[in-house]
């Protein structure tokens, strides 16, 4: 190369900005894309330290968030554990609503910012808290146990919370032989196969995201790549789960992919996972069809950094209806786990 030459580019070399933590996210963010997302990066950084504040982002969360400034990451049970025991003034949820709202019930004394205030869930619009105490009437003296993926007025109206890592644990330790589960009607299908002792009484509420999913969807994939194994997220029908190698919550997934190390996988989730999981496994091959969420999607770099800024949106949640959705989540936290693996494991 020309003196001329490399003095033309030097200048460009050093200017690139963050490369250690542009490094984290090579793969999946361009080179071209970096400057225009590094600013934020750095702000968010800054304001974090500044604000004595952390960022729990969802496993769902695309990976210029996921790797870049989340402090704490995971999936619903890990984010509720973690949220309990942050050493912060502040918490800025990068994920959905009620998230948000699990982490205020769990930090009340703390301030929590949600980045966009529409970033919702289908599953949380599927049921209200009128709707529980029809159920309740309708089944008087039957446990109710509400997925976390609701909101603070309908975890109030329940006896115990449960994730989708943790919902055959929580059924079993009620130590009863039946059980309203709300309000993910598939989720609750794919648990009744894990504890057939406890009859369990469902709500028609999906996911947007994986009631899509179909058998068709595994086979052409299987087709098309033989040996590939499948992983699926309970909240997908049961006949997608039963076509599955393995079923396990988002922290299950990642663990079964770093743990068994398949050459070739495929995810029967939210996109952003894969993303995620490949970053830490470069060597495994991850394979589409996926789908994304949209509210997921809604959280960004730029609206993690205003919330910071203007310290907006804040969660609040009133505090009776807040301390017996407390009780439902802590209900939750209490049990042991039992069990770390789907019963579809892999071989």
């Amino acid at each position: 190369m020309s003196e001329a030459g490399s003095a033309l580019r030097e200048p460009a070399e050093r200017a690139f900005p963050l490369p250690h933590i542009y490094e984290r996210v090579s793969r999946h963010v361009p080179a071209i894309e970096w400057p225009a997302l590094a600013p934020d990066v750095e702000a968010i950084l800054r304001l974090k330290r500044e604000r004595n504040a952390v960022v729990l982002a969802h496993n769902y969360q695309a990976p210029e968030i996921f790797h870049t400034v989340a402090d704490i990451v995971g999936d619903s049970l890990a984010l509720a554990r973690e949220a309990a025991r942050v050493d912060a003034d502040v918490i800025v949820l990068a994920g959905v609503h009620f998230m948000a709202e699990t982490a205020k019930l769990l930090n009340p004394g703390k301030t929590v910012l949600m980045p966009d205030m529409a970033a919702g869930c289908s599953l949380a619009d599927s049921i209200t808290a009128a709707d529980v105490r029809a159920l309740r009437a309708k089944y008087p003296g039957v446990p109710v146990v509400t997925y976390v993926n609701t909101s603070a007025a309908v975890k109030a109206e329940s006896d115990v919370c449960c994730t989708s890592g943790n919902a055959a644990d929580v059924v079993r330790a009620l130590g009863v032989p039946r059980v309203l589960m709300i309000p993910d009607e598939f989720l609750a299908q794919n648990v009744q196969k894990q504890v057939p002792e406890v009859e369990l009484l469902t709500w028609a509420g999906h996911c947007e995201v994986h009631e899509r999913f179909t058998p068709a969807d595994i086979a052409d994939v299987r087709e098309s790549y033989p040996g590939i194994t499948v992983i699926a997220h309970p909240e997908c029908p049961p006949d997608v789960v039963e076509a599955s190698d393995f079923s396990g919550s988002t922290a299950m997934m990642m663990n079964y992919v770093t743990e068994k190390r398949p050459s070739q996988v495929v995810l029967v989730t939210e996109c952003s996972m894969a993303d995620n999981i490949a970053v830490a496994n470069p060597d495994i091959e991850f394979i589409k069809p996926c789908n994304l969420c949209p509210h997921m999607k809604r959280i960004t770099l730029r609206n993690i950094r205003d919330a910071l800024e203007t310290m907006t949106h804040e969660i609040t949640v009133e505090d009776g209806l807040a301390e017996r959705a407390r009780l439902a989540v802590e209900r939750m936290l209490a049990v042991k786990p039992t069990r770390t693996v789907s019963p579809r494991q892999a071989a």
